[in-house]
């Protein structure tokens, strides 16, 4: 067998098309296959689901700190607003690494569940009344989009004008398109303000939460723990949802429903999780030292980059029935090691409670175009639906 000496692009329609075709090319180099993550821009990805928890849990061989290697590219290159260096606990190690992290699980420890819940399903009946009697819509645009995103922005206290730009910003990023700097901007500008408005007023939210946590961050860093638990905490959630929703409606052991299949939605989530994780290729490590690992010779400062969905697939339970589901919390979705990601819980519950408050409404929904036909968003770090078309039986308000 043949194997390709270029790196094989992981980003663009053709990748977008199909990720599982380009896996299985990937495998044949092994563990860890170099790739293009964006044009003229190369890394390695692990696809091993054993190298990959070999190089998320080391810390000692591996850094975040991602300020080296982002002096190799150029400096307007689309890919920095995800990769490039920030004072947040994803970008960095030991100490500080815990110190910004306290913050974040801190913050996340103030959701809730019965209060979470209750609020994702107050949000979910006013997006679906929108739509309910017009009998058609398209669920990531009028629901998986905005659900989390008026989830969390009320949470932070963004005022409602800057929710669009919140959610503008946070999807132009993830993509890694020329577009993709000015994007991050503006996200960092509506934070800024708020940050500056809460170290004068703090009120109750969690926005002054960070502002006024007593490991006492300065104003960037502050912006920073924001914006990265804003964006962390929508596009996986977005795409969660919408990943499951797309399952639930065109797989046959779903019935092809919301309501009344065999399966659950909390079933379809955990099928996603293992086999199309909503951040299909992500959390970033450097050598800190030139290096063999898992059979390949790796310079210092090198960009590997983990794929989840390559590796969950080597150990994903069967979809046929013909086995007993087991370890579901095995999957890397949520990543693992120091820097998994602390989100899971109200992830899951912002995710499930919304499949099943859209089931109960509208339990009648159908896909309005042909699965193959759906498209899917570029790029290398998520894997996304751009529409899901429904048509159902309109239902007054």
């Amino acid at each position: 067998m043949t194997v390709e000496t270029r790196p094989i692009p992981i980003h663009g329609p053709v990748f977008a098309a199909d990720p599982r075709l380009v896996y299985e090319r990937l495998r044949r180099h092994g563990p860890i296959a170099p790739v293009e993550i964006a044009p003229g821009v190369e890394a390695l990805l692990v696809t091993d689901y054993q190298a990959a928890l070999d190089l998320l849990r080391d810390s000692d061989t591996f850094s975040k700190d991602s300020r080296a290697w982002q002096r190799t590219i150029p400096p307007d290159s689309p890919l920095l607003p995800v990769l490039g260096y920030r004072p947040t606990a994803l970008f960095s190690d030991g100490d500080t690494h815990a110190r910004y992290r306290a913050v974040i699980t801190d913050a996340l420890a103030l959701f809730e569940p019965h209060r979470l819940q209750r609020q994702v399903a107050e949000t979910a009946h006013r997006l679906i009344d929108r739509f309910a009697a017009v009998g058609r819509a398209d669920l990531i645009a009028e629901y998986a989009r905005r659900l989390p995103a008026f989830v969390l922005t009320t949470w932070f206290g963004v005022p409602e004008e800057h929710r669009e730009r919140v959610v503008a910003g946070i999807t132009g990023l993830i993509e890694s398109t020329a577009k993709a700097g000015a994007a991050y901007g503006d996200l960092v500008a509506v934070v800024t303000a708020m940050v500056a408005e809460r170290r004068e007023r703090p009120r109750h939210d969690l926005a002054s939460w960070f502002v006024t946590h007593p490991v006492g961050l300065d104003d960037d860093e502050v912006i920073r723990q924001i914006t990265l638990t804003l964006i962390a905490g929508h596009e996986p959630t977005t795409n969660l949802i919408g990943n499951a929703l797309l399952r639930l409606l065109t797989d046959a052991r779903y019935a092809g429903s919301l309501f009344g299949g065999a399966m659950t939605a909390h079933q379809a989530i955990d099928e996603v999780l293992w086999h199309e994780p909503p951040m299909a290729n992500l959390s970033a490590h450097y050598p800190r030292y030139d290096i063999t690992f898992h059979g390949r010779e790796i310079k210092a400062g090198t960009l590997l980059l983990v794929s989840y969905a390559a590796a969950n697939s080597q150990v994903a339970p069967p979809t046929d029935g013909s086995e007993l589901r087991s370890g579901e919390s095995a999957h890397l979705a949520w990543a693992a090691g120091p820097h998994a990601c602390p989100a899971r819980d109200p992830a899951l519950l912002i995710a499930i409670t919304a499949i099943e408050q859209l089931g109960s409404r509208l339990s009648d929904l159908q896909p309005a175009a042909p699965v193959e036909e759906l498209l899917w968003r570029p790029g290398p770090f998520h894997r996304a639906l751009v529409h899901l078309p429904v048509r159902f039986q309109p239902v007054a308000g």
